[in-house]
């Protein structure tokens, strides 16, 4: 742990320092050394002025007598900066504040995390809303409860976690699909080891985060933490509270950035599971092809269900070999997996066969174009079922240990 290198004057200028993209400005000693702490709180702002004063001193208090600054990252177009410099003068904390205006507001929300995590010299970052829906007497627990991992979460899904600050039925709908989507695209290192990827509240340890691999976009920076690095974790449930002042910056827009990141971060697995996808779907075809037009000249319901059952069982044998060999340690065994691969494609087949006759009987479309369009449709879903369930593992050793820990500290 850094020792605070003796006590700073309370004014302005000495806990204000001012970055503007990579050009660092000190007004009161040029070039001196960087303080360091044990631990940051940064804070990504966007507008936030309002809060930022109650924010300040609900941090101060819950970290009197430790090693601690606050980071303030400010995106914003308003006053929030000024509030910062004023706030910074009376704190009971190190305060400082990182700017960015024009072409500098690079990567939203996410960006803005990063340029504060590289601005760091501290041992550990807690990241948090400025909104104050993050309750800021809970960054001494997330930073206690990092000092033997990499990671701690502050999971609203967790054990007594609740996530009642999202306000409507519509924006918990889209929490729980985005986690549910987050954790199938990435089974081993979000599923195995993360109930809220989607959090915007963890505390992390710099020396665990390879910042060459982080990519910043939109405002889902956790999610992109965990997919781009193995990371031990530990989760702290939270209540997720009620906005204090200003209004929430979610739109659609957040939902299509997410849809990009998760396209971005996911072009390996998926990718691949893809390719074999459409590999099995020529499969299906030449068999189904065969059998209608070939000797055999089969009916196509009959010849859809064999060709079915081929395509199945070649999917298995390479999604086996080249999607998910890495996560078939620690699952069920192979017999249990593949008989799990045959009921669910067997069910989804079944449930397939109306849709082809509506297209084939009543639309009047072509029989081997109608049953490429029914597989692509059922693309997602059986994705879904393979990394959820088929390759789903119980938790690691560590992470149970680790559970079991933070279960007893929360006591």
């Amino acid at each position: 742990m850094h020792a605070h290198p003796g006590p700073i004057a309370p004014s302005e200028q000495d806990r204000t320092f001012l970055v503007t993209g990579n050009t660092a400005v000190d007004p009161t000693a040029p070039g001196r050394t960087a303080v360091t702490f044990d631990t940051t709180v940064l804070v990504p702002t966007f507008n936030e002025g309002a809060n930022v004063a109650t924010l300040v001193d609900r941090l101060s208090a819950a970290l009197q007598g430790r090693d601690a600054e606050i980071l303030i990252v400010d995106d914003s177009t308003d006053d929030t900066a000024e509030q910062v410099r004023r706030v910074a003068a009376s704190a009971g904390l190190p305060v400082r504040l990182i700017h960015r205006v024009g072409a500098d507001r690079v990567g939203g929300l996410a960006g803005a995390v990063t340029a504060g995590i590289q601005a760091s010299a501290s041992d550990f970052v807690v990241v948090m809303d400025g909104d104050l829906q993050h309750p800021p007497e809970m960054v001494g627990a997330l930073r206690d409860a990092a000092g033997d991992v990499d990671l701690a979460i502050a999971s609203r899904y967790s054990g007594e976690g609740d996530s009642a600050g999202l306000g409507g039925r519509y924006r918990r709908w889209v929490s729980s699909g985005s986690t549910v989507i987050a954790q199938a695209c990435f089974p081993r290192r979000v599923g195995r080891v993360c109930t809220d990827p989607m959090t915007g509240f963890f505390c992390v340890r710099r020396s665990a985060l390879d910042m060459d691999r982080l990519r910043p976009r939109g405002f889902k920076i956790l999610l992109e933490i965990l997919a781009r690095h193995d990371l031990r974790v530990r989760e702290l449930p939270f209540t997720f509270g009620d906005r204090l002042a200003g209004e929430s910056k979610a739109s659609w827009r957040n939902g299509v950035q997410f849809l990009y990141q998760m396209a971005s971060l996911r072009m390996g697995r998926m990718s691949r599971f893809a390719v074999v996808g459409l590999l099995g779907t020529i499969v299906n075809l030449a068999v189904m092809a065969l059998l209608v037009r070939g000797g055999a000249g089969l009916n196509y319901l009959l010849a859809a269900v064999i060709a079915a059952e081929v395509s199945i069982l070649h999917n298995f044998l390479l999604q086996e070999r080249f999607v998910f060999r890495d996560l078939r340690n620690g699952v069920n065994r192979w017999p249990r997996r593949l008989a799990q691969h045959l009921a669910f494609n067997n069910a989804e087949a079944v449930l397939r066969l109306p849709f082809l006759v509506l297209l084939v009987e009543t639309m009047h479309v072509y029989a081997l174009l109608a049953q490429a369009a029914t597989l692509a449709v059922a693309f997602v879903a059986r994705f879904f079922f393979v990394s959820r369930v088929v390759y789903r593992s119980h938790r690691p050793a560590l992470a149970q240990a680790q559970r079991r820990g933070t279960a007893g500290a929360s006591r």
